[in-house]
């Protein structure tokens, strides 16, 4: 059975680009996304606790968790250790690091509820496509891939909570008068997507009133927007926010509007997946997921992973 990713398969397309950029990184209303917390005028603090992490002018993190919802602490010395599985072939959330060994943000934020949790851990990479047989077959304990909870992989694993979502954006060119997106704001204007796809069929339904472009692939929807055949562009957030912060771009253009998380189209989100029935270790990682959000080491990998937010 075919799992799952959380993102465009831009990233599996286009692999070198992907690890050149996460390596550098790590040295409406009604279907538009909560809004993250976005700083403004100066650098502002998250709002979450006391040891909160300073948000950079014009960055963007997103919030999955509900402060009033404190999952409950599990009996963690019940825990004595982790295994954790992914791969190496998603950057930045999962890759071969200079020594071989597994890296990405994925990694780093295992390390941290590993951390949290207070026990040890090992983390193996193995094939997208054996990871769910390998958790069924015990060979691990948690797969933090960013496979997508659908219909399909809750039939083979049970899910943490998300702790991140691919939202999907909108960019135009940097000197478009166009400043946010709505289906009434965007009457008549021509909007690039990539034929086939859920933000194709999300337009569709939505924004009924433009004008659609489908283009056979990410980069040619790209060069449409920047040869300003067209006045949007809309896909996959994650893939435009690596694109607007690499040469490629050339700084032609930015997001505008968003992010669009209805789960119709764009998924659930992207959880740690652990064997059907162990319980105690999927209340352990949400309350682990929760304190690192709570603490600010969440906002803090964010930020080192994505200086151009998807959010």
């Amino acid at each position: 059975m075919q799992l799952v990713s959380a993102s465009s398969s831009f990233a599996r397309l286009c692999p070198v680009f992907w690890l050149i950029v996460a390596l550098g990184c790590a040295a409406v209303a009604g279907f538009a996304a909560p809004q993250p917390a976005l700083a403004q005028d100066e650098a502002t603090p998250d709002g979450v606790g006391p040891n909160a992490v300073p948000i950079p002018r014009g960055a963007a993190v997103p919030g999955f968790w509900d402060p009033r919802r404190r999952p409950e602490r599990p009996d963690l010395s019940r825990i004595q250790s982790i295994r954790f599985l992914t791969e190496l072939d998603y950057p930045p959330f999962d890759y071969a690091g200079p020594d071989g060994n597994p890296a990405g943000f994925n990694v780093d934020l295992a390390r941290l509820l590993c951390d949290e949790i207070k026990t040890s851990c090992t983390i193996q990479a193995r094939r997208f496509d054996t990871l769910l047989d390998a958790l069924g077959d015990n060979r691990g304990d948690a797969v933090i891939a960013s496979i997508a909870s659908t219909v399909e992989t809750r039939k083979r694993a049970d899910f943490t909570d998300p702790y991140y979502r691919t939202p999907a954006r909108f960019a135009a060119r940097a000197d478009s008068p166009i400043r946010d997106v709505l289906p009434e704001l965007v009457e008549g204007k021509k909007i690039a997507v990539v034929a086939g796809t859920a933000h194709e069929a999300f337009l569709k339904q939505m924004f009924t009133e433009a004008e659609l472009h489908p283009y056979p692939n990410a980069e040619a929807a790209r060069e449409a927007l920047r040869n300003k055949e067209v006045d949007l562009l809309f896909g996959d957030g994650i893939a435009l926010a690596f694109w607007l912060n690499g040469t490629d771009s050339a700084g032609c253009c930015a997001f505008r509007g968003g992010p669009f998380l209805e789960s119709r189209f764009f998924g659930e989100g992207v959880g740690i997946a652990v064997k059907p029935g162990n319980d105690l270790l999927r209340q352990a990682l949400n309350w682990a997921l929760f304190r690192q959000w709570e603490k600010g080491s969440y906002t803090d990998l964010w930020l080192r992973y994505f200086p151009i937010s998807p959010f």
